[in-house]
């Protein structure tokens, strides 16, 4: 069988597949001097075709995982990519060619892929205990060897997850050494059930609970306070009835009111507390942090559908408002179950990210991808989350940008006092760069680079893995 991309807007340009697995022993500096002491692995995760896909009208989402690794080391970085090599990658590469359908939508596979599970791992890394893992919320980690990138085993944490899968955000607080992450549609599609798991410092689960939501819907990311946890029920929904027509596994309800559930940190079923706002929607939050009886998440919030390529249930296209950082304050206290909403930053921005050890706390620096344009070029920025003023590298060239990670310069150094790592994909050369800001001096630009000579086509999340954290398997913050 010939293999031939569908002539759709996904797959031209830069989003071409690059169906390539690279390694590049040092990496050409062509900008700047890189920081003294930057030692480690940037980890990052994205989905490519392995081929094309069974149906035309694909979905950015979807594709199989592409694990790239970029190590600091001896004044150099390399930089390696390599498939996710999971049941859904083995099956295709066998049967030399798709077997899966409609994003996540079972009933429109191939016969063949009747007994194979359809987990892509392609949106996040995670390091914790030890162990290098790639997430996606379809289908539990797989383990990830840290030097090679070969896929290792799906793992369900021995035993102490009985979820189906687990989210693509996890926290990791980094004080106490904990992992915190949930599983939605947890007993599988179409399952209201909702699981969050604790886990120690070694990796053994400390906590469970269990509750119901209000639909069946998309739970893309949450928050962790050191006082709570914050889960956002925006109303993308699940039905299982339109997914056996070969409908999309999620539809938008505009009808719906936003739900936020609020427990204590070690909290039971009985103790969920519920507020409810205007419809929305967000894929990805910034921070949560408890501030008395009220706790705050910071969200991206759109007014409207932030993935119009899942209709209504009577097939209508509904677009949104621009992603605008928005503050959600749920107080515990009030007599009422809603919360308030404040808009932090009036310049639109995805992809945010925090210093990871102000996780959970009050904090006042985030970092987005900003300015994406209809060209699909876009930059990096930080937002002072206090006052809304923005710090903004204006490249007016033909560069988009990947999500940006912040490193701290040094161990005990303030927040925001340190690096950015960030992808730039160069459209009009046709490969990327690896490039390294000053966290304080955005508006500078980067004060290193290196050619990539490949296309990194896209990614979504990945993790930061020092070589102190790679060697004592801790985070090293201070702890309680």
């Amino acid at each position: 069988m010939e293999i031939r991309f569908p002539d759709i807007p996904l797959y031209q340009g830069w989003g071409q597949p690059l169906r390539v697995e690279s390694t590049c022993e040092g990496l050409q500096l062509v900008e700047g001097t890189p920081p003294a002491g930057l030692t480690g692995d940037w980890y990052r995760c994205g989905p490519d075709r392995q081929y094309p896909s069974l149906f035309a009208d694909d979905i950015f989402i979807d594709g199989e995982g592409m694990v790239h690794q970029f190590r600091f080391a001896d004044g150099q970085v390399s930089y390696r990519s390599r498939w996710v090599r999971n049941a859904r990658f083995l099956a295709q590469q066998q049967a030399k060619r798709s077997l899966f359908g409609r994003y996540r939508n079972r009933y429109t596979n191939a016969p063949e892929a009747q007994h194979v599970h359809g987990g892509t791992a392609n949106t996040s890394l995670m390091f914790h205990a030890g162990k290098l893992t790639v997430l996606k919320e379809d289908d539990l980690p797989y383990e990830i060897d840290q030097d090679t990138l070969a896929t290792g085993a799906r793992t369900d944490f021995g035993g102490a997850v009985t979820a189906v899968s687990l989210s693509a955000h996890p926290k990791i607080d980094q004080h106490r050494n904990e992992l915190i992450t949930y599983s939605f549609q947890a007993r599988g599609d179409g399952s209201r059930e909702i699981a969050v798991y604790i886990f120690d410092a070694q990796g053994h689960k400390v906590h469970e609970v269990w509750f119901d939501a209000p639909w069946s819907g998309v739970v893309h990311d949450f928050g962790v306070t050191d006082e709570h946890i914050i889960i956002p029920f925006f109303p993308l929904i699940t039905d299982v009835a339109a997914l056996q027509r070969g409908g999309s596994f999620y539809e938008w309800h505009d009808d719906k009111a936003v739900q936020v559930a609020v427990l204590p940190r070690r909290g039971t079923a009985e103790q969920v507390r519920w507020f409810t706002g205007p419809n929305a929607s967000a894929g990805h939050m910034l921070n949560a942090y408890s501030q008395g009886s009220v706790a705050h998440l910071d969200v991206v919030l759109y007014d409207g559908n932030c993935f119009p390529f899942f209709p209504t249930p009577d097939g209508r296209i509904c677009a949104s408002g621009p992603p605008l950082l928005t503050r959600l304050s749920c107080d515990l206290s009030a007599g009422n179950a809603t919360y308030t909403q404040r808009v932090l930053c009036r310049r639109p921005g995805e992809l945010p990210r925090i210093d990871d050890r102000y996780m959970g706390k009050p904090y006042s620096q985030g970092y987005l991808v900003m300015g994406r344009g209809a060209d699909g070029s876009g930059t990096v920025g930080r937002v002072d989350v206090r006052t809304g003023e923005v710090d903004l590298w204006a490249h007016g060239q033909a560069i988009s940008v990947h999500e940006p990670h912040f490193l701290p310069r040094h161990a005990g150094a303030a927040e925001g006092d340190g690096w950015l790592l960030v992808i730039l994909n160069r459209l009009d050369r046709g490969h990327s760069e690896l490039a390294v800001f000053d966290a304080q001096a955005v508006a500078s630009g980067p004060v290193a680079r290196w050619h990539i000579p490949v296309r990194v086509r896209s990614t979504f999340h990945g993790c930061w893995v020092s070589e102190a954290l790679r060697r004592d398997g801790r985070y090293n913050c201070g702890g309680e």
